[in-house]
């Protein structure tokens, strides 16, 4: 059976996107954002794994059209998100209009990878068995953000993760922001809140701070990544997950985390300066971090 060097599992989803200037409806989801940065670096040893309803399944074809290798789980319904920003593309406000069916150790047993990592949107489509099973066959990266979402009715409350303690034990790459580390750890310092969380278990914190660049911790070393100037703001939706798949893509090539991190920072900055997901090149992110 074929082992992959790196896995993103996570809904596609179907997304409204508003801010001040237009509403936009497009296919979103950490799995689409990571999938499309993938296609511009490296599409081979990659898998996405992703569930969605089949009305949605153009979304699958286009990526695979780009070189991408996807596996389908079925799902009665897509995600469907409605994301609201204001002038400051650090406030988004969300609802959720439909939901899909979450993943299960069952329906990803035959998935073998070197990383995986994992989108989640809402709090239930990775439980806990899950965490404990992929981080038995590989490296498990995580995104927290869906773990600190809770839907009642259409709306979307930020809450804490309950089984946090005990999950960040198996995870070995966890991504959060400025937010949602807060929500996490109860504190409001970068810093502080990478030490409480390696406490925890995590072997390499990544703490994205929009504007302000991100830190990485990891072999009891703080990284101070910068935030690359962008041309213009244009679209942030997508940009940690950007950040993802160029951390992730690196550190697979051996690269040092310092190195790593600049090189995602560099692609979410391309990706800020555009609507959908990034569409750059090796070459101009090199440029970038020069």
């Amino acid at each position: 059976m074929k082992t992959y060097n790196l896995c993103c599992i996570g809904h596609i989803t179907l997304d409204k996107i508003v801010t001040p200037r237009n509403t936009v409806h497009m296919p979103g989801g950490t799995s689409f954002y990571y999938a499309y940065a993938m296609s511009h670096l490296d599409t081979t040893g990659f898998l996405l794994v992703t569930a969605l309803g089949a009305t949605e399944m153009k979304a699958v074809d286009d990526i695979r059209n780009t070189g991408i290798e996807v596996q389908v789980l079925p799902s009665a319904h897509s995600v469907y998100f409605e994301n609201t920003y204001g002038e400051d593309t650090n406030n988004r406000s969300q609802r959720v209009l439909a939901k899909a069916d979450p993943f299960t150790v069952n329906v990803l047993r035959d998935v073998n990878a070197k990383i995986y990592h994992l989108g989640s949107l809402l709090a239930d489509d990775f439980s806990l068995d899950v965490i404990k099973y992929l981080s038995t066959k590989g490296i498990l990266s995580v995104d927290v953000q869906g773990y600190l979402r809770e839907v009642r009715g259409e709306k979307v409350f930020a809450v804490d993760w309950p089984e946090k303690k005990e999950a960040l034990k198996y995870i070995h790459i966890l991504k959060a922001n400025e937010h949602e580390m807060e929500v996490l750890t109860g504190s409001n310092d970068p810093r502080q809140s990478a030490l409480m969380l390696a406490d925890w278990g995590v072997k390499e914190v990544l703490l994205t701070l929009g504007s302000m660049g991100s830190i990485i911790y990891a072999d009891g070393k703080f990284y101070d990544i910068p935030a690359y100037r962008p041309k213009a703001v244009v679209d942030a939706t997508g940009c940690g997950d950007t950040y993802m798949a160029g951390y992730l893509y690196m550190r697979n090539k051996g690269a040092s985390y310092h190195e790593a991190g600049c090189f995602a920072a560099a692609m979410c900055t391309i990706k800020l300066e555009a609507s959908g997901p990034f569409r750059g090149s090796i070459a101009d992110i090199e440029k970038i971090i020069k």
